[in-house]
């Protein structure tokens, strides 16, 4: 079942890159400032995506674990 861990490999790489792209993108409206109740709404969104990378990564990793058990 090698397949599975380079699959889980490429996942996790995905939702790695994801969770750098919400921490840039995070510091970024923090620096901004602006109107509270904008910088709330734009965070609320960030944290949808960083909860898809992190599930994302998740499965990557899972897949990796099944892979090299099997």
């Amino acid at each position: 079942m090698d397949y599975l861990v380079y699959i889980g490999g490429a996942f996790t790489l995905i939702g790695l890159i994801g969770l750098g792209y919400c921490i840039k993108m995070a510091v970024a409206i923090k620096r901004e400032g602006g109107d509270a109740e904008d910088t709330a709404k734009r965070l609320r969104t960030l944290v949808a995506w960083n909860l898809a990378a992190m599930g994302i990564s998740s499965i990557g990793l899972a897949m990796i674990v099944v892979g090299l058990i099997l």
